[in-house]
This record gives structure tokens, sequence and C-alpha cells, in this order.
């Protein structure tokens, strides 16, 4: 009894899992796992997306105009691109006209507002962003709360090969301004500043320095949806309060804490596109403060120059050991960096004027970057 029993059990058991059997036979394969993105020997790039439902998906990449990608009898979209040159592109997909990232890769571009994926196109090691063989910096993450703005912030400080807090001579600090949604992390995980300043060093191009990149929002709402950098006021307000937060509250925590110089002639500043408009917008009212000045595509400043920089005029010259001002050719910005180039002239504040190729994108800024920082503490 006991044994017949058991067998109708095991009987029962089986058939229950027949259904079961049938129905995983009868299921399609999976699906052949997407590659994206693909690049090639000849340094063109393949993208792939999976969207069976999509019916328009456009590759949008850094630097270039969007381009359509092709579906196939599986549902993936791709596209392959001419050959690029070596670099570091941001993209994402546009599927039926909403960005999104690529899902299978892990290469991201980090922002507040548009985050993106990203493609390391490889290049020869003398690329100042390739990671190269050479002694390496460190970068320290660093929170704190700002009485100036009334939130709690971040910021970054890359410090040299072979930094020692200990040394009897004291760094240079170069103050280095994130873009207009960017986080305070920009300058490091898409710029590469450190990876470039690191090779730069290696290279003696460059002197020992530490880097300090802040979050350079004096009103966040100007960046978290509350508002927009296109509102005047708001921009004023928030440049101002960026300043003061640096000047009283960064500064003084970095030459505490790491064995930096503080004396004007040790303290540069620079930035990109907004950073661009902050570096001058502290820099050259803060001349006790600061002797160079950079700007990359200095973007979002105020055009009425008298009012913002109220106290500059020639005499600056005896000040500045370096003044900087670099924008792409195809930048939508090269116009007002021009005019603001054209009034220094007309105030007789000398300046070094460097446009080249592109347009305001951080393959601009890398190399912006590497040709300004041999130039700092000579």
């Amino acid at each position: 009894m006991c044994r017949t029993l058991h067998y109708l059990s095991a009987l029962t058991f089986a058939l229950a899992g027949l259904p079961l059997l049938a129905q995983a036979l009868a299921a399609p394969p999976p699906l052949p796992r997407v590659v994206s993105p693909e690049v090639h020997s000849d340094a063109t790039v393949t993208f792939r997306f999976r969207d069976p439902n999509a019916k328009d998906v456009l590759l949008a990449m850094e630097g270039t105009t969007r381009v359509p990608m092709q579906k196939d009898e599986q549902g993936v979209w791709s596209v392959t691109t001419k050959a690029l040159a070596p670099d570091i592109y941001g993209y994402s997909f546009v599927a039926d006209g909403v960005n999104l990232m690529d899902p299978v890769n892990h290469l991201t571009k980090p922002n507040l507002l548009f985050n993106s994926s990203a493609v390391h196109v490889p290049g020869p090691s003398s690329l100042p962003w390739e990671i190269n063989d050479v002694p390496r910096g460190e970068v320290h993450h660093h929170y704190y709360r700002s009485a100036v703005v009334g939130d709690d912030r971040d910021y970054f400080v890359y410090t040299p090969p072979g930094y020692d807090p200990n040394a009897k001579n004291s760094y240079p600090v170069l103050y280095l301004l994130h873009g207009y949604s960017d986080d305070a992390s920009g300058w490091t995980s898409v710029g590469r500043a450190n990876v470039i300043v690191d090779n730069l060093i290696a290279q003696g191009k460059a002197k020992p320095m530490l880097i300090v990149m802040t979050l350079g929002y004096g009103a966040l709402e100007i960046v978290d949806g509350r508002g927009s950098i296109g509102d005047a006021n708001l921009r004023e307000r928030s440049y101002s309060k960026f300043r003061e937060s640096l000047v009283k509250e960064v500064i003084p925590r970095i030459e505490k804490e790491y064995k930096v110089a503080k004396d004007r002639d040790s303290r540069a500043i620079a930035g990109l596109s907004m950073g661009g408009a902050e570096s001058l917008y502290v820099g050259l009212n803060e001349l006790d403060r600061f002797s160079w000045i950079g700007t990359f595509s200095a973007g979002g400043a105020s055009d009425n120059y008298s009012a913002t920089y109220p106290a500059l005029d020639s005499k600056a010259n005896s000040r500045l050991h370096l003044f900087w001002i670099a924008c792409g050719t195809e930048d939508r910005l090269i116009g007002s960096n021009r005019k603001f180039r054209e009034w220094l002239t007309s105030m007789e504040i000398r300046h070094v004027d460097i446009e080249t190729p592109g347009a305001h994108t951080w393959m601009v800024w890398r190399r912006n970057l590497a040709e300004f920082a041999p130039l700092l503490f000579r």
C-alpha cells in the first residue's frame, strides 16, 4: 500500500510538471546579447540598442549631428560611425523623441540634467587624457556644510604624485570650475583632469600642483528645476554666492587641510562654460587672491562689463601673470568671447586669445586644460 501511494505521488508530480516542460520547450530561444558600443580597429564605432517597439531611433553623439539608426529583424537598432578621432565621446539614444542612456554600457557621463553614456576611442599614449604608466596622483572627495549657500555640498582635490603634507615647500593651487549642469566631479569623471595633469607632470611640462574642483552653484535652483541659467537675476545671485563661498569657505579649508602656498602668485582659477564665466567674475574681482586666470568657452557672463568688473583697468596687467581666453571656432559662444576680448583690448588689458577647432564639447576642454596647465606657476 505504501509503495503504491509513493508511486502514485511521484506519477502525479511528474504529470503536473509536463505543462511546464512543454511550455519551456515551446518558448523561443533567448535573444542574443547586445554589444554596444563596439569600437573597431579602424576607429569606427558600432552602436546598438534593442527596442522592437520603437518607430524611430537616433544616435546623439557629442560634437556631431544626430544620425538615424536602422532596425533588424530582432528589434535591434544599430549604426556604425565613420572613423572617429581618438577621444572620449558622450552619447545617447533618442527613441521616439526620448533621450535614453545605453543600457548595456557601463561607461557613463554623469550630469545633473543630461546623463548620457560615453565611449572611449583609444589613441596614442601621447594624448594627454590617455592613462599611461606614470606616477599617479590622488583624488580626494570632501563634504562640508555651506553657511553661505545654506546647503550641504562637496568638492574634489587632486594631489600630485608624491604629494607630501610635510614637505618643506608648499604647492600651488588651481581652482578648476565645471560648467552648467555638471556636478563637482565633472572635471575628473568626464574631463580626466587628474590623468591629464599626471601625464604633464611626468613629462616635465607642468609643475606639481593641487587642483580643487568644487560645486559651482551659489543658488541650486539654477539647476534643480526651480529656475534657469537664462534668468539674469538668478544667475547673478548664483555667481555672487559661489564667489563668497569659494573665498570664505573653500579656500580657507584647502589652506588649512593641505600643504599649499597662500599667496596670490600661487593661486590660479579657470573653468569651462559657466565655470569660465565664474572664473572671470571671481578672478578679475579678486586680483588680491588670483594672479592666473583661464576661461574655456566662457558662457553666461554679463556683457555689461564695466558693471561686472568695476575696478578692472590696465593696472591689472602688472598683477596678472596669465590671462588666457580659449574657445572653439564652432562653439555657439565664440561671438560673445570675441566681444569680451575686444572690450579687454579697448581697456588695454593684456590677454592671450586661443581659438581652436571644435564646438561646445569636452573634446575641446580637455585640450584646453592640457595647454593651459603647463603655463601655470612658472
